[in-house]
């Protein structure tokens, strides 16, 4: 077999097709063969020459699906024009408000069900999202004098961990009210810290993106 001068291109185009079947038909409901059957001709070994599982091209539509997300964040944490509280408020609204989020929620799988895809949420939360993101801007807040903590690292974790992990209905199913009363806490933990970062209408937004999850079980 002729070797695959164009392997970037054959990547892309199995991620085009897996996210769009993942969107009509939701993760759990597409197959490997549906994805080959609809490559224009490329092979079942064209598909596990880049990816060993559905769950490896599903992350990787993630992926591709976050780097947008990474963009926003590091313009966000590196904008000269807010203090470090107003940079987390913008961060919240700007990722809950994103309309790929819509599409993340109504294509993915019950991630409590699916370790791989758990842990690469959590690692990514952890080893990304929390020390490159999150915590330089807590700690431009506590220079800036807008946030008030002696530990930067760990309250970068906990908002990230509650945020992604904890107030996620794509990992713990639950139903708007459910989603919405973690959030309720989540603000009033905020608060406590004197980070009044969330409202109302990102607590509807929630209920909402809980609500899309929970149409595709």
């Amino acid at each position: 077999m002729a070797r695959n001068k164009h392997p970037e291109e054959t990547v892309s185009l199995i991620l085009d097709v897996a996210g769009r079947l993942f969107l009509e038909k939701g993760y759990e409901y597409t197959s490997i063969q549906d994805i080959i059957d609809n490559l224009g001709g490329l092979s079942k070994g064209a598909i596990y020459h880049h990816f060993r599982s559905k769950e490896d091209i599903f992350i990787a539509v993630t992926d591709r699906m976050t780097e947008e997300s990474n963009r926003m964040l590091a313009v966000i944490r590196d904008t000269p024009d807010l203090n470090g509280k107003e940079k987390l408020r913008a961060i919240f609204r700007e990722s809950i408000f994103r309309s790929v989020q819509e599409d993340m929620f109504s294509t993915a799988p019950n991630l409590g069900n699916n370790p791989r895809l758990l842990y690469s949420i959590f690692s990514e939360t952890m080893m990304v999202a929390a020390p490159d993101y999150i915590q330089p801007i807590i700690e431009q807040g506590i220079a800036d004098g807008s946030i008030q903590t002696e530990y930067p690292k760990e309250l970068a974790e906990l908002i990230i961990m509650a945020a992604n992990i904890w107030m996620n209905p794509m990992i713990f199913g639950d139903s708007a009210e459910g989603a919405f009363r973690k959030f309720m806490l989540f603000r009033q933990m905020m608060k406590g810290f004197g980070l009044d970062i969330v409202d109302d209408e990102m607590a509807q937004r929630l209920q909402e993106l809980a609500s899309i999850y929970l149409k595709k079980r």
